[in-house]
Formats: structure tokens, sequence, C-alpha cells
């Protein structure tokens, strides 16, 4: 939605079906697209899918539960960050990824709730192939106590973070068309609508 706001159409692509995504969807494995663009003779007409290099701007969010600190038993899940990262650097097209703090980004910026007036502090880091954007620090003094949003009901009740009302997430977050559970895997739109409007200005 964020950069749908900011001016760009948007397609998304997941591996598991998304009946509540506002715009165009296909349910597939990205690695699929990602293993097609690294090879020419491969991408047109893959099984009637677009391919990753008729896009002008790519945005990965490789799941977060092998890095986040709260994620029991993290060595569970796969690290699917590296395999992803490596597959864009094949391509001349921009990137973004996005993902929790302590993924194993090797630069990026960090943006916050707090920087875009939200209850929600929802930290994350995102790593560019085109610039870092710089002028937005967190403001947490004015924000109080956050929110916390996770997929247990809402994490547990601090001097820095409350529950909040779990169907009121999708408020919180600015995503009224999602569902709580959907928040939980989601980032505030407020982000990618601040970088699709400096990726608008590099294009």
């Amino acid at each position: 939605m964020g950069y749908h706001r900011a001016g760009f159409e948007v397609v998304g692509v997941d591996i598991q079906p998304q009946p509540n995504y506002p715009f165009e969807f296909i349910q597939a494995d990205v690695f699929d697209f990602l293993n097609d663009a690294s090879d020419p003779d491969l991408c047109p007409g893959h099984e009637g899918r677009p391919c990753l290099n008729e896009f002008d701007v790519i945005h990965a969010s490789p799941p977060c539960q092998r890095y986040s600190k709260i994620a029991p038993d993290r060595v569970r899940y796969p690290d699917l960050y590296e395999p992803i990262r490596t597959r864009l650097s094949f391509l001349t097209t921009p990137w973004v990824i996005e993902n929790v703090i302590g993924a194993p980004y090797a630069s990026g910026f960090v943006l916050c709730g707090s920087m875009f007036n939200l209850p929600v502090r929802r930290h994350r880091n995102f790593e560019t192939s085109w610039l870092h954007l710089m002028g937005l620090r967190c403001d947490h003094a004015n924000q109080g106590r956050a929110i916390t949003i996770t997929g247990h009901g809402g994490g547990v009740e601090s001097k820095h973070s409350k529950k909040g009302v779990r169907a009121e997430w999708p408020e919180y977050m600015g995503m009224p068309w999602a569902t709580p559970k959907e928040c939980t895997q989601a980032i505030p739109p407020a982000y990618t609508e601040y970088i699709g409007k400096g990726l608008l200005c590099s294009l």
C-alpha cells in the first residue's frame, strides 16, 4: 500500500494465499521468479507469469523468524535473507530488502512507527541497492508506551510497551483492509510510502 500511495503499480508474490491483499497477487514461490531473472533464457513466458526484469523496483521481505529475538527455537527456520540477496544481486533492477533488526543485512537504514506518528514502533531495517535514505529519527519520547503487535496476542506489558486491543491492530498499523493476524507479519505502509517517494526521485 505504501508503494501504491507513492505512485507505483504494485504486484505481490507469496507462496501462501493472501485473500485480503489489495493489489494484483500471484501465489507462487518467489524463488521461481528470482531464479528465472538470473537466467534470461528462462524468463519469457515462464508458466505465464511475469519476469522480474519487467519491473522497475523489487521489494523483498523474507520471513523474519530466523532472526527475530522473540521467535522460539530460531534455528528451526530457514535463512532466506542471504539466498534472496544473492539472487537479487544478479539484477540491474533497484531492490529493497526489509527485515527485523538482527537479520544478516550488510547495510541499510532503520524505520520506526514513531517517525510517522504511529502508536507502534516496529523497527525494521531496509537494505537497498540504490541509496540510503536519511533524515528521520525515532521519536519514542513523544510516542510514549508503544503498542506491541506479535503473533502471540500482542506481547508482554512493560514500561516501554502495551498490548493494545487486538481487534484494533489494523488501525494502529494503518492497514484497515487486513486482519489482526495479517498485521503480525506486516510493516506499516507509511514505511514503504517513504521509501517509494525516495525511489521515484532516484528513478
